[in-house]
């Protein structure tokens, strides 16, 4: 079994801790993994992702392929060892890039963008199409040299197999809350096609390379912001065999109404074998987290903590809040008062404003350590809370303060 579960939550039946269990070592869940799309978390180095108590790291199959190429990583030995992350490893299946890269649209978008009338063909402003779908797979247009790739699900297992990654996702549709039901409907089948196709390869190659470790499968729930699809989706993925072997674990994709995420989340769950894992791909506000947790969610991950930090946004229990204001200039304290990471017990506010004012790349990688610290340690905490039995107070507490409006008060 590669997922066990802890506890459950008396007032949310849903929400559970557990074990997910890899070759590289347990992940305790609810657990936050941070992202290293190229194999690195920006900025930082893995031993200092360790430091902050990341249990896993997630890169992306569609940019390693690019650069360097995932031959040359399965040459060195895989993720873990190319990057020097002892750890467990994610990859993702390249199925976001057929959003981010074909209309530019957010994955997480407020309610009112929802059954809106742009076309399904819709481009975001600014945005150039670079990835284009078809029922057998998506042509891809790198934005690196221009030149085109060819993903299909067979693709894609073979790319995340030569990675080497505890666990890997099927190939999937990633699409947005400003598409049409009726394409909702055609791109959720086209979906399961390619589950059931993942499947079938994942299977071969996993017999062709018996000398790995064994890599976990999860299949990827999509269906927007419409019950039946996501229900339909869900049991059609959580049923689905290949020579009687499904999916290890499932990641719960596609965008998502904000207002309506623990829903959405909780509809997909209620269907789907409990003794497995669900992934939330892309998630990292606090309050999806306990939406999210609180409807079955066990892992989540999300490039927003470090990518906010090199922009000088900084997270703390109070808020969010930007480092460039003149007020920190001759601020002598630590970056966020009580916080235990390497850079709030190490360096001020002061030194920080200087560093980013001063365009140093050292402000990068001290902002990254302490906001991907903060998100780790708020699952964690949440995690702790419920097998100790005080989830509600440490909820109303948390997001009280977060949300308040009080930062710099206290």
């Amino acid at each position: 079994m590669t997922f066990e579960i802890s506890s459950h939550l008396d007032a949310h039946p849903l929400a559970r801790t557990g074990v997910l269990h890899t070759p590289h070592g347990d992940i305790a869940t609810p657990a936050f993994i941070p992202v290293g799309t190229k194999a690195t978390v920006k900025a930082v180095v893995p031993e200092m992702i360790a430091n902050i108590g990341a249990q896993a790291v997630l890169a992306n199959a569609y940019h390693l392929y690019l650069q360097p190429g995932s031959d040359i990583v399965d040459e060195a030995g895989g993720l873990g060892r190319f990057m020097n992350w002892p750890g467990p490893t994610f990859t993702d299946s390249g199925g976001f890039q057929v959003l981010s890269l074909g209309s530019g649209f957010k994955k997480v978008l407020s309610q009112e963008f929802s059954g809106s009338s742009h076309a399904d063909g819709a481009v975001a402003q600014s945005k150039e199409r670079l990835a284009d779908v078809d029922d057998d797979g998506v042509w891809f247009r790198s934005h690196l040299d221009g030149k085109r790739h060819r993903f299909t699900p067979e693709v894609s297992m073979r790319i995340q197999h030569e990675l080497g990654a505890d666990v890997i996702f099927a190939f999937d549709e990633l699409t947005t809350l400003l598409n049409s039901r009726a394409y909702q409907e055609e791109a959720l089948e086209r979906t399961r096609r390619w589950a059931r196709r993942c499947l079938v390869a994942h299977q071969a190659l996993t017999a062709e390379r018996e000398h790995k470790p064994y890599q976990q499968l999860f299949g990827v729930i999509q269906g927007a912001q419409y019950e039946d699809l996501r229900r339909k989706a869900a049991r059609d993925l959580g049923s689905m065999e290949v020579d009687g072997v499904g999916f290890d674990g499932f990641g719960i994709g596609g965008a998502l109404e904000k207002e309506n995420l623990g829903a959405i989340v909780g509809w997909v769950t209620q269907e789907l074998p409990e003794n497995r894992a669900r992934h939330l791909l892309g998630i990292s506000e606090p309050d999806d987290f306990f939406a999210a947790i609180e409807a079955g969610a066990d892992t989540f991950d999300c490039v927003n903590p470090s990518r906010v930090a090199r922009n000088a946004a900084i997270y703390s229990p109070d808020g969010r809040f930007n480092l460039t204001r003149a007020q920190f200039k001759r601020d002598y304290g630590p970056l966020v008062p009580g916080c235990a990471c390497y850079t709030c017990t190490h360096y001020s506010r002061a030194y920080l404003h200087h560093l980013y004012k001063a365009k140093e790349m050292l402000f990068s990688t001290l902002a990254t350590i302490h906001n991907e610290y903060f998100t780790v340690h708020l699952v964690d905490g949440i995690r702790a809370a419920i097998e100790e039995g005080h989830y509600a107070e440490f909820k109303e507490e948390t997001l009280g303060r977060f949300y308040s409006g009080n930062w710099g008060k206290r």
